[in-house]
């Protein structure tokens, strides 16, 4: 992985459009755009108003384009059955290009699937390519965090018991990432603001999910946000509670009329239509793409009722900073344990491989990841 990394810090320095890509050279041509046919797996339903919805929106776009024709397949586990639905769209519709848009679908999956089908291209919804793997696999990847950090700004200016909660699945690098932009994002604007978190242990368990929702709102918190597959629950707790809300993955607004304020979403149909587009013209995929606001990658969900004037003017602000390169990790930051993560005046690239790594909170953030 230190090469990889590596590779990714000297793409992003060097690249006008803050789109980070590692092509994989000597490949050969693919189908054109005209008899294209892209197969997507989903580990869940399409319509989760959450991680697989944010994909099928993407797979709807991609419908657009002429030329292109969807398989899609839902509630596929990450087991031997994904392997078996992605080979069933290789030799029964023909598929040529493969999304697998769920984090165990990877290994061994897809690698295993590569080997044997060296030409189709396959394409995984996580920063996991190396350049030890196949040529014909690769990663893609929306650096969320962005935005909720402009969630963060939108909550510090909403709540007036100074306490966002946030329901989280699991203790990995992406989640953690996500929950200290939160905090950073609220801190900006109200230094008494804290986050206290709660996980779950799974990426969807509606029951604990409402369970750590309710358990947040009765310690005080009056705005809520998450980090699961189907943020759904959280969002209906939050609204029948009284209280306001963030969103994830994408756009909850439907679910919460009174309290939403905004959300932090995917916008996995620049990636998706970019690939088509590439293949189309005959180009070589790129072994990893990824980014934020500035090459349109992620998005705020437009405000709902809980956002006020105050808050909206304030995230707008901040977006447009972040979209410009204003690093989100500035410091003095010093992690949970007080350990210093950033001196005063030092920075972290928004795009810094290290914040992929991330295995700490930091401070303000109340909630243990062991």
């Amino acid at each position: 992985m230190p090469k990889f990394e590596l590779n990714r810090r000297s793409l992003l320095k060097s690249s006008a459009a803050g789109l980070l890509g590692l092509s994989a050279a000597g490949l050969p041509r693919l189908a054109s755009a005209a008899g294209l046919t892209v197969g997507i797996v989903y580990v869940g339903p399409r319509d989760d108003f959450g991680w697989n919805q944010a994909h099928a929106v993407a797979a709807a776009a991609l419908k657009e384009v002429p030329g292109v024709t969807v398989v899609e397949e839902e509630n596929v586990p990450e087991t031997i059955a994904v392997q078996k639905s992605m080979e069933s769209m290789i030799n029964l519709d023909g598929a040529e290009l493969i999304f697998a848009t769920s984090f165990g679908y990877y290994k061994p999956f897809v690698l295993d699937l590569a080997a044997k089908y060296p030409d189709v291209q396959f394409r995984h919804a996580a920063p996991l390519w190396t350049d030890a793997d196949p040529k014909n696999a690769g990663s893609y990847f929306g650096y969320l965090d962005q935005a909720h950090y402009i969630d963060g700004i939108a909550a510090g200016l909403s709540t007036t018991t100074n306490k966002l909660g946030f329901v989280a699945a699991k203790p990995i690098g992406t989640v953690l990432r996500n929950i200290n932009s939160f905090l950073l994002g609220a801190k900006k604007v109200n230094p008494d603001a804290t986050v206290q978190v709660i996980f779950t242990g799974e990426w969807s368990m509606p029951v604990r999910e409402a369970e750590a929702a309710n358990a947040l709102v009765d310690a005080g918190c009056d705005v809520l946000t998450c980090h699961v597959d189907g943020p759904k629950v959280v969002i209906e707790t939050a609204e029948s509670r009284g209280i306001k809300c963030c969103g994830h993955n994408a756009s909850q607004a439907p679910l919460a009329p009174k309290g939403f304020i905004t959300g932090a979403e995917y916008k996995w149909a620049t990636i998706y239509k970019m690939f088509a587009n590439d293949l189309a013209e005959g180009k070589n995929l790129p072994n990893f793409t990824g980014g934020g606001f500035d090459v349109d990658f992620v998005q705020s969900t437009p405000y709902g009722a809980g956002a006020t004037e105050a808050a909206i003017a304030a995230a707008d602000a901040a977006r447009a900073d972040v979209k410009a390169g204003k690093p989100i990790f500035t410091g003095p930051i010093n992690k949970q344990d007080g350990t210093p993560l950033l001196a005063a005046g030092a920075s972290l690239d928004n795009y810094d491989p290290s914040l992929d790594q991330t295995d700490y909170l930091i401070e303000g953030v109340i909630g243990s990841i062991t």
